[in-house]
């Protein structure tokens, strides 16, 4: 569909340029956008630049996060002698969408998949066993999406925190093997981390 406005025209591609957003819906946004008073585009054009210029990565769990520290890890209320390993942030936020996990997080960034050339020196597990051998965690909880790629990924970080006095527990299997973590319901999730068990190689 043509438009009378080159602006409007890259307005539209780069709305439909976002996951999950089609060209009818960037359509939508666009028009309501142009209804709004300046000020609404201004806050939201300023919002997106501060977030992708000034988010940075966490320099101990690598949340995102506005300062070296994200918020998790700077509260004092939480257990950080409980570490819960997460392959991604969106597993994290689901995670603390449940309320249930007062703990600590490290987000490896993905599972080791040799298939697709992602071996560990590329995922957060050196950061991993530093904090594990500064020897304040008792108990690194291993919520990494049970697949089979998963169950590689804490089998090797099994393998690296063998050599500290520190318990390996996993999610109890709620979830169901080779679904993704981020799409379980937050009851069933809670339940798991809840029931969490030893991991045994």
């Amino acid at each position: 569909m043509p438009f009378s406005s080159q602006l409007i025209e890259r307005a539209i591609d780069a709305f439909a340029g976002l996951p999950g957003i089609g060209r009818k819906t960037a359509l939508r946004l666009v028009l309501h956008l142009l209804k709004q008073e300046p000020a609404v585009t201004e806050r939201l054009a300023e919002a997106l630049l501060a977030m992708r210029t000034r988010i940075r990565e966490c320099r101990v769990c690598h949340n995102f996060s506005d300062e070296e520290l994200c918020r998790i890890c700077s509260d004092p209320r939480r257990d950080h002698t409980l570490v819960c390993v997460v392959e991604s942030i969106r597993d994290l936020m689901a995670i603390e969408d449940t309320g249930q996990y007062r703990g600590a997080y490290h987000v490896l960034g993905g599972v080791i998949s040799p298939m697709e050339g992602i071996g560990p020196d590329r995922l957060h597990i050196a950061s991993l066993v530093r904090r594990v051998a500064e020897g304040t965690v008792k108990e690194v909880i291993m919520a990494v999406s049970p697949t089979i790629e998963g169950e590689t990924t804490i089998y090797y970080l099994s393998q690296q925190l063998a050599p500290y006095t520190v318990l390996i527990s996993t999610i109890a299997r709620g979830v169901a093997f080779g679904g993704q973590l981020e799409y379980a319901d937050e009851i069933t999730l809670a339940r798991s981390i809840s029931a969490r068990l030893p991991y045994s190689k």
